[in-house]
């Protein structure tokens, strides 16, 4: 039996359908019956899937450890005071050495202790170099301000030192830091970035050790 619209009336169990010539079966009200709206949702979640594969890769793409000559991406963290710190804005302020600390593991990373103890020993250095330090600290998020306020407990951080929070690794994916393990948090890294934001110095770590001395920091900054 033909209607109006050249689609052809046939009997679907107990229901008239109707099979339109564009190969569809719709219902006496002109929905989509069931296996039709079935393969329809099939797509759309086909589709979906696909976006969301294509946006994962993008963002694996874009996080990326920076390499000398390349420009650090730009980020906020908030310091230890709850201020918004932005890199691109302390490095305005001239050289930056951007220091990535294992944080808080499940305990209080003794090599990191002593690093930090080694910079702040050479603080009036880092001033007359015209280097501000940035101290980052990475954790999970719960509790990470007070582990971060205990690893600062016995240091007195000099005014040209900061010390920034990274909650639940934000900071940390997006430079490819991420040490994925059980007790473990970030690469132990150390950037200098000059005035544009650009890295003049890289080192990552992949163990606890291996970490950038303060008289390396210093040889470098003064080449520049």
């Amino acid at each position: 039996m033909s209607t109006s619209s050249g689609g052809k009336w046939f009997w679907s169990g107990s229901k008239l359908s109707v099979w339109q010539e564009t190969g569809q079966e719709v219902g006496p009200t002109g929905s989509l019956t069931g296996n039709r709206l079935g393969a329809n949702r099939h797509v759309a979640l086909s589709a979906m899937l696909k976006t969301i594969l294509v946006l994962s890769f993008s963002f694996a793409l874009l996080a990326a450890t920076p390499e000398v000559s390349s420009k650090a991406p730009d980020f906020t963290l908030n310091s230890l005071q709850g201020k918004a710190v932005k890199l691109s804005d302390e490095t305005k302020k001239g050289n930056v050495v951007l220091v990535v600390l294992r944080g808080y593991p499940g305990y209080q990373c003794p090599l990191c202790n002593r690093q930090v103890q080694e910079f702040i020993a050479n603080g009036p250095a880092f001033a007359k170099a015209g280097a501000r330090l940035l101290l980052v600290y990475p954790g999970p998020g719960d509790s990470l301000n007070m582990r971060a306020e205990e690893f600062v407990k016995d240091k007195t951080l000099p005014t040209n030192f900061t010390m920034v929070l990274d909650p639940d690794y934000k900071f940390t994916n997006l430079y490819d830091l991420r040490w994925d393990a059980p007790k473990e948090t970030a690469y132990p890294s150390t950037f200098i970035l000059n005035g544009s934001g650009m890295v003049t110095f890289a080192k990552v770590s992949r163990t606890h050790g291996g970490r950038t001395s303060a008289a390396e920091l210093l040889e470098h900054l003064a080449k520049k």
